[in-house]
């Protein structure tokens, strides 16, 4: 479901694309009804009015999610108000997070190694080390606290929850390295860059969620 969400909202999964896939496998050759069956979460990228003009067949949309398909079918090619339902719980979300990390993994390892070495060759290895746990606390906040957190942070932005979540990482940080060695410029750079960071990989899980608007995403 998710999948097919974040396929239209971009585009990819919509009118064109339908009309073209209908017309490459010479659907109309091969069955002899013609209605497609799509899910629910499709309907924002396909005009199923300019679809049936160009190619004959009248859209369905059936359910949210695939699992619901033969019910659908039992029950008559009926939606209930069951396979309407959206939800996005605890699980639903965790599921999501190796996604987001394998997504991040590229730029996890270069802004990592750069900060690091830069770090090295200006303070040494220990404040190299330190700078290192403090960008990677930061960037799991954001890929995995913030979206298990979703509905208890406060605000609608995603930037706005991600850097909530990255600012509670930078107290738990202080308090952890109990201020010791930190400077006002250290504090001051640790509280503005950490919850940059984490909003920053927060935000890539607009893209996973079912209740993102395409407008909202946009803007953020």
């Amino acid at each position: 479901g998710v999948n097919i969400w974040c396929a239209a909202g971009k585009g990819t999964f919509g009118t064109e694309e339908l009309i073209r896939r209908i017309e490459a496998s010479g659907l109309s050759q091969v069955v002899n009804h013609r209605r497609i069956l799509l899910p629910i979460l499709g309907a924002p990228g396909v005009a199923a009015h300019e679809v049936t003009r160009r190619t004959g067949f009248s859209i369905v949309y059936a359910t949210l999610r695939a699992a619901d398909l033969p019910a659908f079918l039992d029950n008559g090619m009926t939606t209930t108000a069951k396979m309407r339902e959206l939800t996005f719980s605890f699980r639903e979300r965790l599921v999501l997070v190796p996604v987001e990390f394998v997504h991040a993994l590229k730029s996890l390892c270069i802004i990592g190694a750069i900060v690091f070495l830069a770090t090295f060759f200006l303070y040494g290895s220990t404040a190299g080390i330190a700078i290192l746990i403090a960008y990677y606390g930061a960037a799991v906040t954001g890929i995995l606290i913030a979206p298990l957190l979703l509905p208890y942070l406060p605000g609608r932005s995603f930037a706005v929850k991600g850097a909530q979540a990255g600012l509670g990482w930078s107290i738990l940080l202080f308090i952890l390295s109990e201020g010791k060695n930190w400077s006002l410029p250290v504090i001051v750079a640790t509280f503005l860059a950490l919850p940059a960071v984490s909003a920053f990989y927060m935000l890539n899980f607009t893209g996973c969620t079912t209740f993102t608007s395409r407008s909202g995403v946009k803007k953020e």
